[in-house]
C-alpha cells in the first residue's frame, strides 16, 4: 500500500471536528427539534380544565407557568395515574397541587445531548425548554430520539426501579446496544462516553442501594470512581476502579469502622460483576482494605505518594487522582480534591516526575512508514490505541490540570480548562481535544467490530490497513498533536528530548 502524503501542519485536524462531532441529531440544537408550540397554563388553573386540554390537544404534558410565561412546573400523563386517578383527586383542585415544581429546563440553544443526558441521569420523560427564561416548547423522549431509536428514558427509570442484582445484570447488555446505535448514528465520542458513564453510573448507584438493604446498616460512607470511570471516560464496560472515604466521628477508630464496611464493600464489588463490571486485576476496588479510608488515611497516602514520588507511587497517582464521588456524600471527596490541588503545585519535583511519566507512553509514529507497528501472534503489525493512542492525552492533561488548578477530571475538560486559565494557547487545546476524541473514537469503533467478530475480550489493538485513507491520515495527525502534547511537557519541565 502506498503511504499517503502527511497532512500540512496549517490544517492540523481539517476534518476533525466534523467527523467526531458532527451535525448529528444530538448536536442539533433543541430549538430544531421543537415541531409544535407549546401549551401551557397558569397557576390555580383546575385540574379538571387541565386535563381536558390535554385530551383536546393529544398532547403528554403541560407546562405551569407565571405571568412572565416561566415556567414553574409541569404535569404529565404519568401523574394523572399517579397523583390523580389512584388517589381520586377532587377535579376541580388547582393544578398547582399535583404538578411537579421547578421542571428541567433547558435553553433552546443546548444541544439535544444535553436533554439526552438529563433524561438518563433523572429519569425524565420530558424537557422544558426556554429561551431567555420565557417558556419556548416541551421536548419528550420521542421528539428526542426519533432518528437514534433509543429508549434512554425507560432504561434509566428501569435501571433505578430495578427490584434486584439479578433484574439489573440484563441492562448492561442495554447499554451497549445504544451505545452500537448512537455510534451508528455518527454520534460524538463525547457523547457516547457521557452517556454510557451517566447510564452506568445509575447501574452503580442501584446496585450500591440494593446491596446495603441486603447487609444492612454501615457507617456513612462515600463511593469514589477512579480511573476511566472517574473521568467519565468509560467505553463499554470496563473493569472495576473504586474506592471508599469514610468521615470519622469524634473518638471513632478508623480500623472499626474499616472493618464494617468492608463486608459491604465485598458483596457491591461482587455485585458489579455480576452485572459485567469485571473485578479489577489490580484489586483497586473498595473490597480492599487498601481503597477504603479515611479522609485522614487518604490524605496521608496521598501526601506520601507527592513528597516521594517512586515509580510505584507515581502509577497509583494517575490512577487515584482521577477520582470523582458516585455515591454518598461529595463533601469528603471534595476535601480530598482540594487537598490535592494544594499540594501538587507546592511540589515541583513531584510535577516533573509526573511529567517524566507522561511521555512513557510514545505514539506510534514511524521513522519511514506512518506508524511504528508492534504487537506479537496474531497482533503482530498493529498499534496500541489505548497505551499509545489516548493515553499520552489522558496523562498530559492530568499534569497540566493540576499544575495550573483546574479540578475536572475529564480529559477533554482539563484541556479546556487549561485554557481558560491560559496556561496553553486555545488552539492548542482545541487540536489536543480533537485529536484524543478521534483516537478514543477510532478505539470505541475497534471494540466494537472485534465484538462483531466473536473476539472475546476485546483488545485496544488496530490494524492501521483497516482504515480508508482519510482515516489513517486522521489518526496519523492525532498522534502527531499527542506528541505535540508530550514535547510541550518536555520544554516546560526541561526534559531530555
Amino acid at each position: 500500500m502506498t503511504d499517503p502524503a502527511p497532512l500540512d501542519d496549517s490544517h492540523e485536524l481539517p476534518s476533525l471536528a466534523a467527523r467526531v462531532s458532527g451535525d448529528t441529531s444530538l448536536a442539533a440544537p433543541l430549538r430544531s427539534l421543537i415541531r409544535r408550540s407549546p401549551v401551557s397554563c397558569r397557576r390555580g388553573t383546575s385540574v379538571r380544565e387541565v386535563l381536558g386540554t390535554m385530551d383536546a390537544q393529544r398532547i403528554g404534558s403541560m407546562v405551569v407557568v407565571d405571568d412572565a410565561d416561566s415556567p414553574v412546573g409541569v404535569f404529565t400523563l404519568h401523574d394523572v395515574l399517579s397523583r390523580v386517578a389512584v388517589p381520586q383527586l377532587d377535579q376541580q383542585r388547582p393544578i398547582d397541587e399535583v404538578m411537579t415544581p421547578s421542571p428541567a429546563t433547558l435553553r433552546s440553544e443546548q444541544p439535544a445531548h444535553d436533554a439526552a443526558l438529563v433524561m438518563a441521569s433523572k429519569g425524565f420523560g420530558h424537557i422544558v425548554v426556554v429561551d431567555h427564561g420565557r417558556l419556548t416548547g416541551v421536548l419528550s423522549e420521542r421528539d428526542l430520539f426519533a432518528l437514534q431509536r433509543v429508549g434512554v428514558v425507560n432504561l434509566s427509570r428501569s435501571i433505578a426501579g430495578a427490584p434486584d442484582v439479578a433484574a439489573l445484570k440484563r441492562f448492561g447488555d442495554d447499554i451497549h446496544r445504544l451505545a452500537d446505535q448512537m455510534l451508528a448514528q455518527g454520534a460524538s465520542v463525547e457523547q457516547l462516553t457521557q452517556m454510557i458513564a451517566t447510564l452506568n453510573d445509575l447501574m452503580t448507584r442501584r446496585v450500591i442501594a440494593l446491596c446495603l438493604t441486603e447487609v444492612g446498616r454501615v457507617p456513612r460512607f462515600t463511593w469514589l470512581s477512579f480511573g476511566s470511570e472517574g473521568r467519565h471516560e468509560q467505553t463499554l464496560r470496563t473493569d472495576q476502579d473504586n474506592g471508599i472515604v469514610f468521615e470519622l466521628d469524634s473518638g471513632g477508630s478508623a480500623e472499626g469502622v474499616r472493618r464494617t464496611l468492608l463486608p459491604a464493600a465485598r458483596r457491591i464489588n461482587e455485585a458489579l460483576a455480576e452485572c459485567g463490571f469485571e473485578l479489577c486485576p489490580g484489586n483497586i476496588m473498595a473490597s480492599n482494605p487498601e481503597c477504603c479510608l479515611s479522609v485522614d488515611e487518604w490524605r496521608q497516602r496521598f501526601a506520601q505518594w507527592i513528597e516521594q514520588g517512586t515509580p510505584d507511587h507515581l502509577l497509583k497517582a494517575s490512577i487515584f487522582f482521577d477520582f470523582r464521588t458516585l455515591w454518598g456524600d461529595p463533601a469528603p471527596a471534595e476535601a480530598l480534591r482540594e487537598f490535592v490541588m494544594e499540594k501538587v503545585p507546592k511540589n515541583p519535583r513531584f510535577r516533573r516526575q509526573m511529567a517524566a511519566n507522561a511521555l512513557r507512553a510514545e505514539p506510534p509514529l514511524g521513522l519511514i512508514q506512518d506508524f511504528a507497528l508492534s504487537g506479537t501472534g496474531d497482533r503482530a503489525g498493529t498499534i496500541d490505541l489505548k497505551m499509545n493512542g489516548t493515553t499520552p492525552f489522558v496523562d498530559g492533561a492530568r499534569i497540566l490540570a493540576l499544575t495550573s488548578g483546574v479540578r475536572e477530571t475529564n480529559t477533554l475538560a482539563r484541556l479546556r480548562g487549561c485554557a481558560e486559565r491560559k496556561a496553553i494557547r486555545p488552539d492548542e487545546a482545541s487540536a489536543w481535544c480533537d485529536a484524543y476524541a478521534f483516537v478514543l473514537l477510532q478505539r470505541m469503533r475497534t471494540h466494537q467490530a472485534q465484538q462483531r467478530a466473536g473476539r472475546r475480550p476485546a483488545d485496544n489493538r488496530l490494524d492501521p490497513n483497516d482504515l480508508n485513507e482519510l482515516d489513517r491520515r486522521i489518526l496519523k495527525e492525532a498522534f502527531r498533536q499527542a506528541r505535540k502534547l508530550q514535547s510541550r511537557l518536555k520544554l516546560d519541565y526541561q526534559l531530555s528530548l
